[in-house]
This record gives structure tokens, sequence and C-alpha cells, in this order.
């Protein structure tokens, strides 16, 4: 039983776990930021343009079926705002590590591989010109 919970316990304590909950609760704030823009800001000038506050009322209706169009162009606007959103992140990030990156080679000393390497060199040139 020990064992069981010690290695529940190792595996709740993961980096991976962990990053991958703080990545769900970002989620679901981002989702309700991205929301409350498509529902309060896009739909409402849509709505300015177009006359209609909300296309969740817009249906097509076929031999007495309705086909709620309005909520696909919702969720589809919902959609877009989220694509580009992440794009926009995900690309500033992106260049963010970059720009760090380059920084970081730029001012660290050689790889302890590269200078094995140069050492290796040295010593079998050395071996070979011995008489």
């Amino acid at each position: 039983m020990r064992t069981l919970l010690r290695e529940f316990r190792d595996f709740a304590l993961k980096s991976n776990v962990v990053d991958l909950a703080v990545a769900v609760v970002i989620g679901v704030a981002f989702n309700a930021v991205i929301s409350s823009l498509v529902n309060d800001i896009v739909m409402q000038a849509i709505a300015a343009v177009f006359g209609k506050p909300d296309f969740n009322e817009l249906v097509l209706r076929i031999g007495g079926t309705p086909i709620r169009y309005g909520r696909f162009l919702t969720t589809l606007v919902d959609f877009l705002i989220v694509a580009l959103s992440l794009f926009v992140v995900i690309r500033s990030f992106d260049a963010l590590q970059t720009r760090t990156r380059l920084r970081i080679t730029a001012d660290a000393p050689p790889k302890p591989e590269e200078t094995q390497v140069e050492l290796l060199t040295e010593i079998r040139d050395a071996l070979r010109d011995r008489p």
C-alpha cells in the first residue's frame, strides 16, 4: 500500500503533470476572455453593422426543420478569434525564445563535446607525429 501511495505521489508531482494542470487552468481562463471578447465586443460590433445583436437566432427552415446557421456563425467567429489569439501568443513566444537563445549561445562557453573533440584531435595528431 505504501508503495502504491509513493508511486502515486511521484506521478502527481512530476513536472509534466503540474505543467498540464497549469495549462488547463490557464486555458479555461483564456477561453473565458476570448468568449467575452467574441460575445461582448465582436458580435456587438457585427450587430451594429448588420442590425442583429445575436446570430444565434438566425434560422433557415427547410421542410419545417430548423437549420440554425446563426449558431454556427457565432461558433465560427469564436473559433477564428481563438485561433488568431493562439497564433499571436505562440508566435510571440517563439520569437522571444529565439532572441533569448541567440543571446545565450553567443555568450556561452564552448560545449564539452567540442572541447573533447578538439583534445582528441590534438592527441591523435601528436601520436601521429611521434617517431
